[in-house]
């Protein structure tokens, strides 16, 4: 099915009901055949007039949406509200708030913050493989949060230094050359802190590619990573020694802070908002919802959508109903 590429197109596609279903089956179910998320029988019956799916198998919740199974599941908001926030989420540069969703959606804020939070740890990256292969690895670290120097006296930590960020979170990417990127949140900058983000994320030798940082070539011999590096007081880019990729990356996460968010909670809102960029930023956009949300981030298997699609996306279940178990993702 063809997606919508601009806003307009989108608006347009999406506020048809059954667009949105038509939208779910060809990302759900690629050959057209419709699976009962509960028994797993491929012969169910369309209710055209309740856009619902009936099991002809009798058992409990034989009647089914395109919503089950999905993150959207357990939601009084209709589909062309959510895919159409997971649209802009998708495609707009500089991220989007809540406020701006719920403006634009015609939702409370609150629901908009509900929904933002939801889609943001589904597109965290499930693919639990190990970089490498695919080419050189760039690698650097990025500081979110305000300077020392604006900060209120109380907010002052004593012995406040760059290597543990100034009070700032830290941020460690790696941008896999033909591959993907991820962010990981670390304490410091300290080698027992950066080198367990790289035992976890990168196959022994791989080739990477670093700044000057004094804890790379530690962690590359330990790792049988080949490493090469790439000295900014000398200059940026040395053939195809260079770390431009992943400072590209880097500055998207700087702008949607900035730009879009303005302030971000160390704890829970970091990871949240750094993997918004992350995902824009991976080679995945082949379609305006990228084609990959079919099984990865949409379903995570049969009956696995709202509660349990969340203690399965986090580990944390959710309160009354809420998605109250992201706030200490």
């Amino acid at each position: 099915m063809q997606s919508p590429k601009t806003l307009q197109d989108a608006i347009l596609f999406f506020a048809n009901p059954d667009n949105c279903v038509a939208y779910m089956v060809a990302q759900r179910w690629p050959d057209g055949v419709v699976i009962c998320p509960t028994c797993g029988r491929n012969d169910v019956s369309w209710l055209k007039t309740q856009r619902k799916w009936q099991c002809k198998s009798n058992h409990a919740k034989r009647q089914f949406s395109a919503k089950v199974g999905t993150i959207f599941e357990d939601s009084p908001l209709g589909l062309d509200k959510w895919l159409m926030a997971t649209w802009m989420i998708t495609n707009c540069k500089n991220g989007v708030s809540s406020y701006e969703i719920a403006r634009n959606l015609g939702v409370t804020q609150k629901s908009a913050w509900f929904m933002l939070h939801r889609i943001r740890v589904a597109m965290g990256d499930t693919d639990a493989g190990k970089m490498g292969g695919n080419g050189p690895i760039e690698c650097d670290e990025t500081f979110i949060g305000g300077k020392v120097k604006n900060m209120h006296k109380s907010r002052r930590v004593k012995g406040m230094n760059y290597s543990a960020g100034n009070g700032k979170t830290i941020v460690m990417g790696m941008l896999e050359r033909g591959g993907k990127v991820r962010a990981k949140v670390i304490a410091d900058r300290k080698l027992h802190n950066m080198q367990p983000v790289i035992d976890e994320n990168i196959n022994p030798g791989s080739h990477i590619i670093t700044d000057e940082h004094t804890n790379y070539p530690i962690i590359a011999g330990e790792n049988d990573l080949t490493h090469e590096i790439i000295r900014h007081i000398e200059g940026y880019v040395r053939g195809h020694i260079h770390t431009n990729g992943i400072e590209q990356c880097r500055g998207n996460l700087h702008l949607s802070r900035a730009v879009t968010f303005g302030r971000i909670r160390r704890r829970a809102g970091v990871p949240l908002q750094s993997s918004s960029p992350q995902h824009r930023f991976n080679p995945l956009r082949q379609s305006a919802i990228p084609s990959d949300w079919k099984t990865s981030h949409l379903c995570r298997g049969h009956r696995q959508g709202g509660r349990n699609g969340l203690l399965a996306l986090t580990g944390r279940s959710a309160g009354r109903g809420r998605f109250s178990g992201l706030l200490c993702v």
